[in-house]
């Protein structure tokens, strides 16, 4: 009996030896339980809190994400914009147009002055129509007859394409929202805008706007400044000859003078005022 007590005595005083180490030591083992109604989701989170840890870094896959969402504003701001601003443009004259914009930054300058289509000689509409776009108040943006013709042009090895189908709707579209130049995807852009144009606008109103910010000379925009600047005189003032000059050089306003034709472009104007004498039944879209 007397040896059983001294090695209980002896396994006490151990025990309180050991304590009193870890007092001394400063080593404390504390385990605090969780929160029953704390969920699985938030554990990760405060344990990352109690050992220091901050949020996990973004993976890879999530700045994609990111990349994507702001791709997919880009994308939906681009295509409401000519939506909304064709809405608007309905009513309110374009103060300018992408062309006009990145002909500018290039240096070409900018000489424009918008007049409404009653400050603008009827024989410019006529001239212009007779030499673009004969079928402009038949179709409904987009010439499809003629289109057809260009793609069987394309299909053709010997000669290729020798013809655009490019009418007043889809080159105001160009101008107005788009780009100059040859390129696929700009042609694959105009066909709706120029339908959604055409839609909203009325031919007046569509004839109105692209007389006012088409390029007749290097950056020269407009029927008024155009007239200024060829014939001296105020578009109001245009006669047949001069509407028809004027829209012998639309398709290269670049290298064509209206107001010092070559023989080419004398040519031109003369097979256009031919064009016009037989248009007035194709014309009636223009009255009031």
């Amino acid at each position: 009996s007397s040896g059983s007590r001294s090695s209980s005595k002896a396994s006490v005083s151990a025990a309180q030896r050991r304590k009193a180490s870890s007092k001394d030591n400063g080593i404390f083992l504390c385990y605090a339980p969780l929160p029953k109604d704390m969920s699985d989701q938030t554990q990760p989170a405060a344990e990352a809190a109690q050992t220091g840890i901050g949020p996990l870094p973004a993976t890879g896959r999530d700045r994609m994400r990111g990349i994507l969402r702001w791709v997919i504003y880009a994308v939906a701001i681009l295509v409401a914009w000519p939506i909304t601003m064709t809405i608007l443009y309905a009513i309110v004259p374009p103060p300018f147009s992408n062309v006009m914009l990145l002909r500018s930054m290039s240096g070409n300058g900018l000489n424009k002055d918008w007049v409404s289509l009653e400050q603008i000689s009827p024989h410019l509409a006529r001239a212009v129509i007779s030499s673009e776009d004969a079928r402009f108040c038949e179709h409904w943006g987009v010439d499809w007859t003629e289109f057809q013709g260009v793609i069987e042009d394309a299909f053709d090895d010997d000669e290729g394409p020798i013809r655009g189908a490019s009418t007043i709707p889809m080159q105001a579209a160009k101008n107005l929202f788009l780009w100059d130049g040859r390129f696929v995807i700009r042609k694959g852009l105009e066909l709706p805008l120029a339908l959604w144009m055409d839609l909203v606008w009325s031919k007046r109103r569509m004839i109105e706007i692209y007389l006012n910010i088409v390029e007749w000379a290097p950056g020269v925009y407009g029927a008024e400044a155009a007239a200024r600047h060829h014939f001296n005189k105020s578009a109001k003032d245009l006669s047949k000859r001069e509407a028809a000059l004027l829209a012998a050089v639309l398709p290269n306003p670049i290298k064509r003078q209206a107001g010092k034709p070559s023989k080419r472009v004398k040519s031109i104007t003369n097979r256009i005022l031919i064009r016009m004498n037989g248009m007035g039944p194709y014309l009636a879209c223009l009255g009031p």
